[in-house]
């Protein structure tokens, strides 16, 4: 099966920076693309960025410039460099990935989330 684990957030002051982690097992699975969403009490899940097999990186415009996405395939983790933080981006960070079985079958799976507060 496949697990994610990601590191602890915490709080940090408007200005400054944090940086997230997410390893994944994955056993037979072969991981391709990786990811970070935030989500706040009462809204839906929302992308922050994504990063292919090979390196393509997506970033939501409200992190483009601030963020940055990375990962280590050899160790199967994604990594979100985050900068220049804003309270507005206190949220709970969830990792996710798409996993293919040796058969061919993409399926989803998501970390336990990680809450990052901004103060202001």
């Amino acid at each position: 099966q496949v697990q994610l684990v990601e590191s602890r957030g915490g709080l940090v002051q408007a200005g400054g920076s944090l940086r997230l982690s997410c390893a994944v097992s994955r056993s037979r699975f072969n991981i391709r693309a990786m990811g970070w969403y935030s989500q706040t009490p009462g809204k839906q899940r929302e992308l922050v960025a994504t990063i292919t097999s090979g390196g393509s990186t997506n970033y939501a415009d409200s992190v483009k410039g601030r963020f940055t996405i990375s990962r280590d395939n050899a160790k199967n983790t994604v990594y979100l460099q985050m900068n220049s933080l804003k309270p507005e981006d206190t949220a709970v960070y969830y990792c996710h990935t798409d996993a293919e079985t040796p058969g061919g079958i993409v399926y989803n799976y998501w970390g336990q989330g990680t809450q990052v507060t901004v103060s202001s």
